[in-house]
């Protein structure tokens, strides 16, 4: 399968300084959608919990930051205290890039940290190997299409290496966002601007193998589940992900652009945004609207982040041509799409980037907690923040909002981690299966409905031999227990429904059931989700 590439053009740990880290009491601010939802918030956040009426907000003291996603009405988390200045780049070419600000880029910072070197895989169209700003961040590059990877042709995988990973305050050029990056440059695009999936997956692959922590893949193909003939859905870029999962790596896509759809706005995200365990990335305008190019999708859409008028490294060899430019290998000396350059696989870089540092501050994150920070801390894009068509809360525009880079990384220095789930993925039958062993096993895990409706567990049974099952779901979040016979080959094929064993959906967040097996044999259970939500579950299975 080839696929039309997504252009973007609408196409221990030591710190430099002290992060803001302890397990002292700190008081947080908390914003409220409105005045009614004080007295609910404050009822859940227990004593001590103070309302500012007439302002929209609570305020309230916690060793550890309260969790976005578990407040009612809430719409931010801010740790309150006396500011200090943020950290500045002298990159002089800095201030024209809007989206530092937007994001918040720096401001966690005072001064530029030396933080442990965090890999990122930048799967696209190579880069320009010798450039200033980017030479000295690569560490490997591979080639999956013939050409070199330190050579590229359109100037796009440039372009997104430079807003991960240009060099910051170098007094030259741009400043990328993540301080210590480490590129992995894999190169799968084709002259004819095509990608085969075979080389993606071999890029996947290869990046997984040199030590990549985050992916990123700012292309993809087009999903309409309305018209498989013309969905793109790849069971082996689908495998590839999984592997990278498996590993410990974060995935970040662009949900893709509506030039590359049959219509625009678009309803659905490419692949491989579409995939479970992808953060799916939308574009935002710089006046906080969502631009009409920009793919829509109410389930695989995670997170905005600006993505129009964007400044970024590229190709000197490109640059050339405008020899009256004075920023050579810089994008305002680019071709017209680039000098204003647009499109949602610019929007995931800088997600990609924000993911690098929080796991340069905690190396030990899990792919699920790094999304879940990000996601959790974005700021809800609405009427009031400059998108009418955009719902307070997850829309399918935005997802949960906009990227807050600073947010992101004050939670994870106040030691709010959100859950953990190292069997990810195991999201289907079969070899997607979590093994499970011994007579009596007790998990917890998480489920999200946006990203993760399944998990499945693998138990071998003996002839005659009873099992128990339940399972206590995320508060509030309908949960179902579903259990397979032996043979079945995936919760998603048809034929497979026939061999459901025995299932548990009554409504609410706990269920059991138990089965007592006919035959000898693997038999799995699956934990899904039933209505929106999302958190930790504790399973229990019970062989006697």
């Amino acid at each position: 399968m080839r696929r039309r590439f997504g252009l973007a053009a609408l196409a221990c740990l030591t710190l430099g300084v002290a992060a803001p880290h302890s397990a002292a009491a700190a008081r947080y601010a908390i914003g409220v959608e409105s005045l009614d939802a004080i007295a609910p918030l404050r009822r859940a956040l227990g004593p001590g919990a103070e309302s500012l009426a007439p302002l929209p907000a609570v305020v309230v003291e916690r060793t550890k930051a309260p969790l976005l996603l578990e407040l009612p009405g809430a719409t931010y988390v801010e740790r309150l205290g006396t500011r200090t200045p943020s950290f500045e780049p002298n990159d002089p070419l800095a201030l024209e890039q809007w989206h530092l600000a937007a994001n918040h880029a720096f401001d966690f910072w005072p001064t530029l940290p030396l933080l442990p070197p965090v890999r990122v895989a930048v799967i696209d169209s190579g880069i320009d190997g010798g450039h200033p700003d980017l030479r000295s961040r690569i560490v490997a590059a591979e080639s999956f299409v013939g050409t070199p990877a330190r050579e590229d042709a359109t100037g796009h995988g440039t372009f997104v290496a430079g807003l991960i990973g240009a060099a910051i305050d170098n007094a030259e050029g741009v400043a990328g966002m993540a301080p210590s990056a480490e590129l992995l440059i894999a190169k799968v695009v084709a002259e004819d601007g095509t990608i085969d999936v075979e080389a993606e997956a071999r890029a996947i692959r290869w990046a997984v193998d040199e030590g990549a922590r985050v992916i990123n893949m700012s292309l993809g193909g087009v999903r309409d589940p309305r018209d498989r003939s013309r969905d793109t859905y790849s069971p082996l870029e689908e495998a590839a992900l999984a592997y990278a999962t498996r590993k410990g790596v974060v995935v970040v896509a662009a949900v893709g652009n509506g030039d590359a759809a049959p219509s625009m706005p678009w309803p659905y995200a490419s692949y491989p945004a579409a995939l479970p365990h992808v953060l799916g990335v939308s574009a935002l305008a710089r006046n906080g609207s969502s631009p009409a190019f920009s793919n829509r999708d109410r389930i695989y859409n995670d997170l905005a982040a600006p993505g129009q008028g964007l400044l970024s490294t590229f190709p000197r060899a490109l640059t050339a041509s405008f020899k009256e430019c004075a920023d050579q290998g810089y994008s305002s000396c680019g071709s017209d799409e680039y000098r204003a350059a647009e499109g949602t696989s610019f929007a995931a870089p800088q997600v990609s980037a924000a993911a690098a540092a929080l796991i340069a501050l905690r190396p030990s994150l899990r792919p699920e907690q790094v999304t879940a920070l990000l996601t959790g801390t974005a700021v809800d894009v609405n009427a009031g923040t400059g998108c009418r068509a955009c719902a307070l809360r997850r829309d399918a525009l935005t997802g949960w909002g906009r990227l807050d880079v600073a947010a992101a990384l004050r939670t994870l220095a106040a030691d709010t981690l959100p859950p953990a789930d190292a069997r990810e993925p195991n999201d289907d039958l079969g070899a997607q299966a979590a093994p499970v062993w011994g007579p009596i096993q007790r998990f917890q895990a998480t489920l999200d409905f946006w990203d993760d409706q399944n998990d499945v567990y693998a138990i071998r049974l003996r002839k005659g031999q009873p099992v128990y099952v339940s399972v206590r779901g995320p508060a509030g979040v309908d949960t179902n227990l579903i259990f397979w016979r032996p043979g079945a080959r995936s919760i998603e094929h048809f034929g497979s429904l026939g061999r459901v064993a025995a299932q548990s959906a009554r409504p609410g967040a706990r269920e059991y059931l138990e089965y007592r097996a006919p035959t000898r044999g693997t038999y799995y259970v699956q934990v899904k989700l039933g209505s929106r939500g999302g958190g930790r579950y504790k399973l229990t299975i019970v062989k006697a």
